[in-house]
C-alpha cells in the first residue's frame, strides 16, 4: 500500500511545531506526566503532516525539533516551563484538542482554540481551596481512626497552616520557606493542644497531638511527586524523574527545618512535645475507606477537577483501598505488594472508565494515589538524618523510614503504569478502535515510552488541507524539487 504524503513548507511546519511545544508546555505545567506530554506532541505533528518529528522533554523544558527530512534547514523550537499547578479540567480541554486535531481541525482553528483553553481560569476560588485543604486533613485524620473533637481540631489546624501558606504565596515568597512557616505553625497548634491536655481541660485530654501532627504533614505534601518521579523514571524520562526527586527534597526539608524550629522554640518555652517516631497505624476498616474518599475527593478539587472527576476520584479511592485491604488481610502481603494491587486495580478501572466519560485518565488516577503516598515516611527519614548526630540507631531507623518511602512510590508509579497499560487496549476496543500488537520491542529512550501497544484508528481521519497559494517560498536550495516548498508548475517547467 502507499500512502500520500503532505508537502508542508517552512512556515506552516513551524506553526505546526510552535503548536505542539506550546500544549505540551501547558500539559507539563498543569500534571501531564512526561510520557503523556511527548506523545500529544507527536500527535499533534502527526496529524497535521510531520512525521519526523523528534521531543525533548525535560522537569522545566520542552524541545521540539523537524530535520524536515535532510531536504531543508531543520526546525528546532524550545519553551520554558515557568510554574508548576495541576489543573484538571485544564488537562481535560486539552486532550479533546489534541483529539479534536487528529480528527481533521484546521490549524488556525486549533491555536485559536489553544488560546482559548490557556486563557482559561482556575476552576476553584482561593477560597474553596483552602477549605478543601482543611477538610483534607481531617480526612488524613479519619484514615488514622481519630474521634469528632479531634477531627475538628484536625480541620482547625489545617486551616491555618493553609492560610498562612496562602499569604506567602500572594507574596511569591518561595516553596521552601512556605513549608517551613507551614511546619512552625503546626507545631505551635501542637504545642497548644498538648498545654491543654497536660492542665487536664477537657476533651484535650483524649486528643492525640501525633494525629494532628501528621495530619499536617500529609496535607503539605499531599502533592508529594513521589509517585510522579518513579512513574517517569519508569517510562524512560530519568532527566524528569531527577528533577522531581529534588523538588521534593527541598518541598520536605522546608518543612522539616519549620518544624525544628518550632520543636526547638518549644523545647525552650518548656513544652517537650515529641515528633512520632514512626507511621501511625490506620483505625477501622470503615473510617479508613471514608477517608481514602474523601482525600480522593478533597485532591481533585485541589487539582482543579469537575464534579465527574471528582465523584470517580472518590468511586477509584474506595476501589484503591478495597485492594489493599483484601491483599493486606487475606494474603498478608507486605504493605508495598499490597499499594501495587491497590493502584494496579484503581489504575485500570481509571484507564476504561475515564474514556466513556471524556476524562483524562491521569486525573482520576492521580487523586486515588494520593491516600498511600509515603509523605510521613519521607519527612520523618529527614527528619531522622537531620536529628541523627552520632546516634547510629536513629541514622538506620531514618534510613529504613526513606526505604520504605521509595518502595511504596515505585509500588504506586509500577501499578498505575501497569493497570493503565492493561486497560488501554479494553478501552479502545470500547472506544470503536482497533489495538495493534507491535512486532518488536520499543527502544528503551524517552520518546518511545514502555507500552506495549499502539492504537490505530478503525474511521478514515481527513487529511489537512493548506492554503499554500500565498505562502512566501522557502530558501532556494540546489534541489530542483525540494520537499519544504509548495508545488509551483510554472518553477518546475511543467506548465
Amino acid at each position: 500500500m502507499t500512502e500520500q504524503i503532505p508537502i508542508v513548507d517552512d512556515r506552516t511546519a513551524q506553526s505546526i511545531i510552535d503548536l505542539a511545544m506550546r500544549v505540551a508546555e501547558v500539559m507539563l505545567s498543569i500534571g501531564a506526566s512526561a510520557k503523556e506530554v511527548t506523545l500529544a506532541a507527536l500527535r499533534i505533528t502527526a496529524a497535521y503532516g510531520l512525521r519526523s518529528v523528534h521531543v525533548n522533554v525535560t522537569f522545566n523544558s520542552v524541545i521540539l525539533s523537524d530535520h524536515r527530512n535532510g531536504a531543508g534547514d531543520p526546525i528546532t523550537l524550545m519553551q520554558v516551563v515557568r510554574s508548576a499547578a495541576p489543573d484538571h479540567a485544564k488537562l481535560q480541554r486539552l486532550q479533546a484538542l489534541v483529539n479534536d486535531i487528529e480528527s481533521g481541525l484546521p490549524l488556525g482553528d486549533a491555536i485559536t482554540q489553544f488560546h482559548k483553553v490557556r486563557r482559561t481560569p482556575f476552576m476553584y476560588r482561593s477560597g474553596v481551596v483552602i477549605v478543601v485543604q482543611a477538610l483534607l486533613g481531617v480526612a488524613i485524620a479519619l484514615m488514622y481512626g481519630a474521634g469528632p473533637f479531634t477531627l475538628l481540631l484536625a480541620f482547625i489546624a489545617v486551616l491555618g497552616i493553609a492560610l498562612a501558606q496562602h499569604g506567602l504565596a500572594r507574596l511569591r515568597v518561595p516553596l521552601f520557606f512556605t513549608q517551613a512557616v507551614g511546619g512552625i505553625v503546626l507545631v505551635a497548634f501542637a504545642v497548644g493542644v498538648f498545654a491543654l491536655s497536660m492542665a487536664g481541660i477537657e476533651p484535650f485530654t483524649e486528643v492525640r497531638p501525633s494525629v494532628l501532627v501528621s495530619s499536617g504533614i500529609v496535607m503539605m505534601l499531599a502533592g508529594l511527586a513521589v509517585v510522579g518521579a518513579a512513574q517517569d523514571a519508569i517510562d524512560g524520562f530519568s532527566l524528569t524523574a531527577g528533577g522531581r526527586i529534588l523538588d521534593i527534597t527541598v518541598m520536605t526539608m522546608g518543612l522539616v527545618v519549620g518544624i525544628l524550629v518550632g520543636l526547638e522554640a518549644a523545647h525552650q518555652l518548656g513544652f517537650g512535645l515529641r515528633m512520632p517516631e514512626q507511621v501511625l497505624a490506620f483505625g477501622p476498616p470503615l473510617g479508613h475507606v471514608a477517608g481514602a474518599m474523601l482525600i480522593s475527593a478533597a485532591v481533585a478539587v485541589l487539582n482543579g477537577a469537575g464534579i465527574r472527576i471528582i465523584l470517580v476520584s472518590a468511586f477509584l479511592g474506595a476501589a484503591a483501598w478495597a485492594g489493599w485491604y483484601l491483599l493486606i488481610s487475606i494474603t498478608g502481603m507486605p504493605s508495598a505488594g499490597a499499594v501495587f494491587g491497590g493502584a494496579l486495580l484503581a489504575s485500570f478501572i481509571g484507564s476504561v472508565v475515564a474514556d466513556r466519560l471524556s476524562v483524562p485518565s491521569i486525573a482520576v488516577t492521580t487523586a486515588a494515589m494520593i491516600p498511600w503516598v509515603p509523605g510521613t515516611s519521607v519527612f520523618l527519614g529527614l527528619l531522622g538524618f537531620v536529628s541523627a548526630d552520632a546516634d547510629q540507631a536513629q541514622f538506620m531507623r531514618a534510613f529504613d523510614s526513606l526505604f520504605t518511602a521509595g518502595m511504596t512510590g515505585i509500588a504506586l508509579a509500577a501499578g498505575a503504569t501497569l493497570g493503565i497499560m492493561i486497560g488501554s487496549p479494553l478501552r479502545v476496543r470500547i472506544g470503536g478502535r482497533t489495538v495493534m500488537m507491535r512486532s518488536k520491542a520499543r527502544p528503551v529512550s524517552a520518546a518511545g515510552g514502555t507500552a506495549a501497544f499502539e492504537v490505530v484508528r478503525t474511521e478514515p481521519v481527513a487529511a489537512p488541507e493548506y492554503d499554500v497559494e500565498h505562502e512566501a517560498p522557502a530558501a532556494e536550495t540546489d534541489d530542483p524539487h525540494p520537499i519544504t516548498r509548495p508545488y509551483d508548475p510554472k518553477s518546475d517547467g511543467l506548465a
